[in-house]
């Protein structure tokens, strides 16, 4: 798996982001068995929770065109004023749970690459992130 290309995938994806409120543009890539990569952004609405986060965009955007394609790994990325975040960052609570939940689908493990603007922390299963699913 080619992590640094994934990554530089996930934060291109923070340019597709409408963040008018929290003014957070996240992006995720999410590298499928079939090698294609496929990325999402992070969509607000005024009626929260309506928007959608990036990782959840971006597995929804990958099964839809590639159904019954594993995912391998998803890139998280983000920026403010198109500078990348000082702090790494992490899936919210309902994304670990559809990462749980597409582990479970696929029974296999998902890698979950979160990043800053220098740094890289490295999960290799959502239950590092989430170890009590609601599963």
């Amino acid at each position: 798996m080619d992590t640094e290309l994934l990554i530089s995938k996930a934060r291109e994806a923070t340019a597709l982001a409408y963040a008018p409120y929290s003014q957070l543009h996240v992006g995720a890539a999410v590298l499928l068995e079939n090698g294609e990569i496929v990325t999402g952004a992070n969509q607000e609405n005024a009626s929260y929770p309506c928007g959608i986060c990036a990782e959840r965009s971006a597995l929804a955007t990958a099964q839809n065109l590639f159904p019954g394609v594993p995912v391998l790994a998803i890139a998280i990325a983000a920026s403010r004023d198109g500078v990348m975040t000082p702090d790494i960052i992490t899936p919210c609570g309902m994304c670990r749970q559809v990462i749980a939940e597409t582990e479970q689908r696929y029974g296999m493990p998902i890698t979950i690459i979160s990043t800053s603007a220098t740094d890289t922390s490295i999960a290799h299963s959502i239950k590092e992130l989430l170890p009590q699913s609601f599963l």
